[in-house]
């Protein structure tokens, strides 16, 4: 991507929306990871560094816990540096949204995250995305209905 002289502000990528779904976006000039469970919790992990003028690269790592609904650690990098990590104690089994697709430049539904107002086209240039998908072992029937059954009375519960 390209970052003007000025910075750049914006959504690089989003899937879904306010009832659940992620985004990486630049906000103040500094890259930024939301992850919406449900629209019941949200877990951020942001640099505390914004990011330099001209081509940049930046890239969002998740190392799943495993097991369905479970957490991992997320670690945020620019050009090859590490620059932020935190946990995402929880994930969304199984599907984040029927209505809701995936966004390139900016957040076109529902926001992921207040953070920003949709739909907070990115300001910069985005050359490339690329999405790394690692492979992971499935889950049992037993621990996608039970990942069900608790999303369904959390949900209930918030209601």
């Amino acid at each position: 991507m390209q970052i003007p002289k000025k910075g750049a502000n914006g959504v690089i990528l989003a899937q879904a929306g306010r009832f659940g779904g992620w985004s990486l976006y630049v906000r103040g000039g500094k890259p930024t990871y939301t992850y919406n469970w449900l629209g019941l919790h949200r877990y951020t992990i942001a640099a505390k560094q914004a990011l330099p003028a001209g081509k940049a690269t930046v890239r969002y790592e998740f190392a799943y816990d495993g097991g369905v609904g479970k957490g991992g650690t997320g670690t945020l990098f620019v050009n090859g540096k590490k620059v932020a990590t935190g946990r995402v104690e929880q994930t969304q089994c199984c599907a984040f949204s029927a209505d809701e697709g995936t966004d390139v430049g900016s957040d076109e539904g529902t926001p992921v995250t207040e953070a920003y107002k949709v739909p907070f086209k990115f300001t910069g240039k985005i050359a490339k995305v690329t999405i790394d998908l690692q492979e992971m072992k499935a889950a049992t029937a037993s621990e996608v209905e039970k990942s069900r059954k608790e999303a369904a009375l959390k949900k209930g519960l918030s209601d």
